[in-house]
């Protein structure tokens, strides 16, 4: 969930006179060819463009899906975005979600698979005004909360610190949380707090993840285009660990320029803020003391988010790893680490 609700657009003006130059120095016949030759992917995201995808848009603007032998189209998302139907309708190859969220999918029946981390941890949050006196999740005991109900977190807290809170609809929008100094929100803390900021509050937030309840964000596909195209999904996810490592530690100015064309809400300073947000916490790449890795999926903490989702009642019976992910897809260099304790 971010704020405020963004509307995507086409690429700048420079940055498709730059595509087209470079097709034309080709002719029309040897593009068409070039293209053609290339594994063709679209790949869906759960939001409008933004620093939280950079790692895809750098991998798109450097090349580095195009080297590996991928065409590959970022679609944008929105509220409500069903990647999970969208790509069993075949409207799109590849997207991004949360790992508890494909699990419950899997329970349900769709024929979904996780193939890699996007991120190690969850941005997602709780956010408040910094002089409210709450300073943890056990005191959210009693309050009231705007947030996307029935989301799995909220079972979390609820169970896990013997709890209880009011939920009202998320509307995707700050009005009230500005208004009101007492109010509280879900967020993104690497979103939402800009804007608060920026209209001269002060926020605080508390990260779900440091509550125990800890999905990874990940990268997902049907299981039977994993089954027919298992080089271009593989291609993909090293293409995309190269893009956030790229993203995170190089310079990330030609993914923010994508991003810029198609969202012209993404202001550098907007953009600048959310990859520091996730570099301080550590989100894509994770604590390296723990074995946590740009990409890497482990067996153990798979399966310790199925044992909980279990135990909230959110699915049934426990699902094995390989009915909702796999491991194969990750880069050689990634794969002694799947066995590790974390």
């Amino acid at each position: 969930m971010r704020f405020p609700v963004l509307s995507p657009r086409a690429l700048s003006t420079a940055a498709v006179a730059a595509i087209s130059t470079l097709l034309a120095g080709c002719g029309p016949k040897a593009a068409d060819t070039a293209r053609d030759e290339l594994a063709q992917v679209r790949f869906q995201t759960d939001w409008y463009a933004q620093a939280e995808h950079g790692g895809h848009y750098q991998a798109l603007a450097r090349g580095f899906y195009r080297e590996a032998g991928l065409d590959v189209d970022i679609i944008v998302g929105g509220p409500g975005a069903t990647v999970p139907q969208k790509m069993l309708a075949g409207q799109v190859e590849i997207g991004m979600g949360r790992s508890d969220d494909i699990i419950v999918n899997v329970s349900n029946g769709l024929p979904v698979l996780i193939v890699a981390a996007l991120m190690q941890h969850d941005p997602q949050g709780i956010l408040l005004h910094a002089k409210n006196p709450i300073r943890s999740f056990e005191e959210l005991d009693g309050a009231t909360i705007m947030a996307v109900p029935g989301a799995n977190w909220i079972a979390y807290l609820r169970a896990h610190y013997g709890i209880d809170f009011k939920l009202i609809p998320l509307n995707y929008s700050l009005v009230q949380f500005l208004t009101d100094k007492s109010f509280i929100q879900q967020c993104f803390i690497t979103n939402e707090p800009f804007f608060v900021e920026q209209h001269g509050a002060h926020p605080k937030t508390l990260l779900i993840a440091s509550s125990g309840y800890d999905p990874y964000r990940v990268i997902f596909t049907t299981r039977k285009f994993a089954r027919e195209n298992p080089e271009a999904v593989r291609a993909f996810v090293a293409a995309s660990i190269r893009g956030w490592t790229d993203f995170m530690s190089g310079d990330p100015t030609p993914g923010k320029a994508l991003i810029a064309g198609r969202n012209d809400k993404m202001s550098t300073t907007f953009m600048d803020y959310s990859i520091t947000s996730m570099a301080k916490h550590r989100l894509i790449d994770g604590d390296p003391a723990r074995g946590e890795r740009t990409g890497l999926l482990t067996r153990q903490r798979l399966q310790e988010q199925v044992d909980l989702l279990v135990r909230l009642g959110i699915i049934p019976e426990a699902l094995p790893l390989e009915k909702f992910a796999t491991f194969e897809f990750l880069p050689a260099e990634l794969q002694p680490l799947v066995e590790q304790g974390q």
